[in-house]
């Protein structure tokens, strides 16, 4: 018994054919994770750093955290799942969720909170199936008051100074 074949239109195949190159090629959309570049803060003063995700508001579904790094260190966890601290990590990290975006806030900050910050969120599913997408990076820097100026003088300038961008 002789195969039977069946004809497929040419024009049935495209919607197929574009799928398939679509996906293949990459070119459809990944979630891409956006921080500040920068941020300097005066030693006690507090910074807020944020993320947004490009494919809409991060909510507490993507369950966002917060890593830090110093050079030659691997990464520290400091939240996770929005606002929660592993042990040993100070009260001073906290996260929360800020209109669109996730939000990291350091009070009282001081010397050794150099380094640099990433977000990672969870853009699919809320099994996590989907891979986590990580931040690009937000680098604090303290900023050192001049010893030039007088106690008073230099917490005004404290306070006045709560962060800069770079």
């Amino acid at each position: 018994q002789e195969p039977e074949f069946v004809w497929i239109p040419t024009m049935a195949w495209a919607p197929l054919l574009l799928t398939l190159l679509t996906y293949c090629s990459g070119v459809s959309s990944q979630p891409v994770v956006t921080q500040e570049p920068s941020l300097s803060v005066a030693p006690g003063g507090a910074v807020t750093l944020s993320c947004s995700l490009s494919t809409g508001a991060i909510t507490t579904s993507n369950s966002p955290g917060w890593f830090q790094q110093k050079p030659g260190s691997a990464p520290r966890q400091l939240i996770y799942n929005t606002n929660s601290r592993p042990s040993g990590i100070p009260a001073r990290f906290s996260g929360s969720i800020s209109g669109n975006n996730a939000a990291l806030t350091i009070t009282g900050v001081q010397a050794e909170d150099e380094a640099d910050y990433y977000c990672i969120v969870w853009a699919g599913s809320v099994n996590h199936s989907d891979p986590a997408r990580w931040g690009t990076e937000t680098k604090i820097s303290p900023v050192s008051i001049p010893s030039s100026l007088g106690s008073a003088r230099a917490a005004q300038f404290a306070s006045s100074l709560q962060y800069i961008r770079r």
